[in-house]
C-alpha cells in the first residue's frame, strides 16, 4: 500500500533523511520507532507532502507522492493525526469531525465513518459535542483528532506520537481504539514510544537512526532483540 525507497529530506540545508525505508501493506499495522530528533516526524511530513522530498520515492497504491501537495495526499486516502492533535479551537468537537469529512471511495454507510460511527468509537466525544475544542481536556483532543482524521475515510491512517502525554487510562482506550481498527483491516502507520503495546499490536516495525532505517522486521523478532532495543530505544 505505502512503499518509501531511498527517501531523503531536508530543512533547507540541513538534510534529515538519509536513503529511508519504509513499508505498510494492505490492511497492516506498522511503526516507525526509534529516539527523538532521528526523523520519525520528518518522515511522516514529507509522506503528507508537508516536507519537500529530495531524493527517493514514496509511492501509495500505485501513486507516486513526491511532489503532491498536502491537501492531495489526503485526497488520495492517507489521513493523519498529527503530533500535538492541531484541532481546531474555535469550532465545536463536531464541527471539528464534519469540517474535512469526505468518503471519495464512496463506502457503503454501514462500513463508512460517519459521525454516528465515531461517536460508537468514543462516546464521550458525543457527550462533548457542542464543546468547543479548546474547552476539551487532553485525552478529548487526542479522540478528537483519531475521529477526525477517520471521517476522511482514510486507505492509510498515520498517528503522530498519539498517547504523548496522556493519562494512563485514555492511552490505554487508545490502544484499544488502534486494535479494534486493525482488526477492522484498516491500515495504520503508527509512531509511539509505547514499545510493549506496539509488539502486541503491530505487524511490521521499522526503528529509525539518524535519518534512516536500520533495523525491520516483526513483533516477535523485535521483542526477542532485547540488545536491539536498547541500542537503539533506550528500554
Amino acid at each position: 500500500m505505502l512503499k518509501i525507497t531511498g527517501l531523503g529530506a531536508s530543512y533547507g540545508d540541513s538534510q534529515v533523511l538519509f536513503d529511508m525505508e519504509l513499508e505498510v501493506g494492505a490492511g497492516e499495522v506498522a511503526t516507525l520507532l526509534g529516539r527523538n530528533g532521528m526523523g520519525k516526524t520528518t518522515t511522516v511530513g514529507a509522506i503528507m507532502g508537508l516536507v519537500p522530498a529530495r531524493a527517493g520515492s514514496i509511492v501509495f497504491g500505485a501513486r507516486e507522492l513526491r511532489g503532491l501537495r498536502s491537501f492531495e495526499v489526503a485526497r488520495l486516502g492517507i489521513g493523519l493525526v498529527p503530533e500535538g492533535r492541531q484541532i481546531f479551537p474555535n469550532l465545536s468537537l463536531r464541527e471539528n469531525l464534519v469540517a474535512t469529512a469526505a468518503n471519495r471511495d464512496g463506502r457503503p454507510l454501514d462500513t463508512a465513518w460517519n459521525l454516528k460511527r465515531v461517536f460508537d468509537f468514543f462516546p464521550r466525544l458525543a457527550e462533548r459535542q457542542t464543546n468547543m475544542g479548546n474547552q476539551l481536556s487532553g485525552g478529548e483532543q487526542q479522540m478528537l483528532a483519531i475521529g477526525r482524521a477517520l471521517m476522511t475515510n482514510p486507505r492509510l491512517l498515520i498517528l503522530d506520537e498519539a498517547t504523548e502525554g496522556l493519562a494512563p487510562m485514555i492511552r490505554q482506550e487508545i490502544w484499544t481504539v488502534l486494535d479494534r481498527l486493525k482488526r477492522d483491516g484498516q491500515s495504520i502507520l503508527v509512531i509511539d514510544k509505547n514499545l510493549a503495546a506496539l509488539i502486541r499490536l503491530a505487524d511490521r516495525h521499522h526503528v529509525v537512526e539518524k535519518g534512516r532505517v536500520v533495523w525491520a522486521g516483526t513483533s516477535a523478532a523485535l521483542a526477542a532483540d532485547v540488545a536491539l532495543q536498547h541500542r537503539y530505544l533506550g528500554v
